[in-house]
């Protein structure tokens, strides 16, 4: 498919796709997924023209992106299956809640459980009922920018928005936050 923008894309119909999704990969490959049902041909085509300058700065940011720079910032490339989720994932507990006790050590921050997954899209998350979800991946960032998303996440607990008071958390907790929210500007699976 040719993007109004000049670039191709390619459509993946999914059987678990709920929701139309645009990923940019390393090299700037745009694939748009959708579910199998229910999505004309139209509709993706307006969903891609409606996001089309996201697409052309994500495109523009991973064209010089490639799998070896990945791999040397210790990053797993590919999908590394069930086995290594089921490893790496009470590490990665550890190491959040460690972290969290650190960011939180005024007890600012309330929070319920935390989780830890195997996400595709997705570094964290912070539920309404106050649970903070975490990819296990995180212990492959830097440690800085780990705790960006961690820092991330947790004030979520306070403003469930991005707005001013919530960047303004933000950078009570990490005051270089920008720089490191640049950093993170790579997808979870390459």
């Amino acid at each position: 498919m040719i993007l109004e923008i000049g670039m191709t894309y390619a459509l993946r119909r999914h059987a678990r796709a709920r929701h139309l999704r645009i990923t940019v990969h390393p090299g700037g490959r745009v694939v748009v997924t959708v579910p199998l049902r229910g999505v004309s041909q139209k509709m993706v085509e307006e969903f891609v023209a409606s996001k089309r300058e996201w697409i052309a700065r994500s495109v523009e940011a991973m064209r010089g992106v490639d799998e070896s720079v990945l791999r040397r910032r210790n990053l797993p490339a590919g999908r590394q299956g069930r086995a290594e989720y089921l490893r790496e994932r009470e590490r990665a507990r550890e190491f959040i809640v460690a972290r969290i006790a650190v960011l939180n050590a005024d007890g600012k921050f309330t929070f319920g459980d935390i989780r830890i997954k195997n996400q595709k899209t997705c570094w964290g998350s912070c539920s309404v009922k106050g649970n903070l979800n975490f990819n296990y991946k995180i212990l492959f960032l830097p440690p800085a920018v780990a705790d960006y998303v961690i820092a991330h996440e947790l004030c979520h607990l306070k403003q469930m928005n991005h707005s001013p008071k919530f960047w303004n958390l933000v950078s009570e907790l990490i005051p270089n936050y920008k720089e490191l929210k640049k950093e993170l500007n790579l997808p979870v699976d390459r």
